[in-house]
């Protein structure tokens, strides 16, 4: 019997920080902020692992267009009801200035048992991501996908960079985020699999020895999700403006329907050696979108505007049918222009020229980002 083509539906999940709207600093969110949310949102928003944090999740998306009206009404919803309690959300992976140590997780067993794991390195865990899922329901196909997709990757991290600063500091980085999240065990690039069996039996041998409880656990950049029938692509930082995130989102399903495309003319995108790949993953990590990816093919380092306008070539059928071409033309802008991480550094340039102090300057960068969060809705 042929395999079912898959319908490459995509879900987006996000996560916010709660700033204090007067100082700008980090807040927790209230019980009663929580309460509201969740009634008007039900199961799209909750609580994540610091209590400064909350995060929500779209429905079940056919296109880019019908999750850009679900994020919409996400976002407006949980700034309209933070600000009742003088409050604002902000989507950036690293808030500028605020302390880890001065953090407190969420009081619920899931993350008192996440901490008690991971002892010291779950404290600095006060950073935010931004997942895509896309819908294939042939989980032998997932997998194979998702060994080909792997090469991508850098280039969304590249795209997404919104991580620059930590702890009042200017940190040289586009993506800041990844240096934290990447103390964790089981992070990363994803493994190579032969097959959905191999994948089973890898997660089944940790599971056995109680070292975890499920896939979720295993917190690769790429990886099958542990609910769904879905690719769940993790690399990203959180983008401040929406429309960025409706480009990576589109990106994605696009990519991973051109990957199966190849598939059914008996094509493969090729495999190139982790090593590799994970130095495209720090090129984009540390430089965003200025100094370029390897292209491996041309064994040279070509500017990331070039290598997104291949990919909009390459997807340009897959675009066309999910109604994606202008989100994937916003991805075009945003390799040319710089991404959200050097909107960040004018930011707190112009300040500093203003005449302004560090930390007076690093404020005027999260008051951006509270106006970044709005702008799109």
């Amino acid at each position: 019997m042929p395999v079912k083509a898959p319908d490459f539906t995509i879900g987006v999940e996000e996560e916010y920080l709660l700033v204090d709207k007067d100082s700008f600093d980090l807040a927790p969110a209230p019980a009663a902020l929580m309460e509201e949310c969740q009634a008007e949102l039900q199961g799209q928003v909750s609580p994540e692992f610091l209590d400064c944090q909350i995060e929500i999740g779209t429905t079940v998306c056919q296109t880019v267009g019908d999750a850009r009206e679900d994020l919409k009404r996400l976002r407006s919803t949980v700034a309209r009801v933070a600000a009742k309690h003088n409050l604002a959300p902000i989507a950036s992976s690293c808030h500028p200035f605020s302390d880890w140590r001065r953090q407190r997780h969420t009081d619920k067993d899931r993350y008192n048992q996440l901490s008690n794991t991971l002892g010291g390195v779950a404290r600095r865990m006060l950073i935010c991501g931004m997942h895509v899922h896309v819908g294939i329901e042939s989980r032998e196909m997932r997998i194979d996908i998702m060994n080909q997709l792997s090469y991508f990757l850098p280039h969304l991290l590249a795209l997404s960079g919104s991580s620059p600063f930590w702890q009042g500091d200017d940190t040289g980085l586009s993506c800041y985020r990844l240096t934290v999240f990447d103390n964790l065990p089981r992070t990363g690039l994803p493994q190579v699999m032969d097959s959905w069996g191999q994948w089973e039996r890898s997660v089944e041998a940790l599971r056995m020895l109680g070292v975890i409880e499920d896939s979720s656990k295993i917190w690769w950049d790429l990886r099958p999700s542990s609910k769904f029938p879905t690719l769940e692509t993790r690399i990203c930082d959180v983008s401040p403006r929406l429309e960025t995130t409706l480009s990576l989102a589109a990106l994605n399903q696009a990519l991973a329907r051109m990957l199966y495309r190849l598939q059914t003319q008996n094509q493969r995108w090729r495999l190139y050696d982790s090593f590799l790949i994970k130095e495209n993953r720090w090129r984009a990590q540390r430089y965003g979108t200025t100094e370029g990816l390897i292209d491996f093919g041309r064994r040279e380092i070509t500017p990331l505007a070039d290598l997104i306008r291949e990919l909009q070539e390459l997807v340009a059928e897959d675009s066309e049918l999910f109604e994606s071409k202008a989100e994937i033309e916003n991805a075009i802008k945003i390799a040319e222009n710089g991404n959200a991480a050097q909107d960040q550094r004018k930011v707190l340039q112009a300040s500093l020229d203003a005449g302004k102090d560090q930390e007076e300057a690093m404020r005027d960068v999260v008051k951006f980002l509270t106006e970044e969060f709005h702008a799109d809705l």
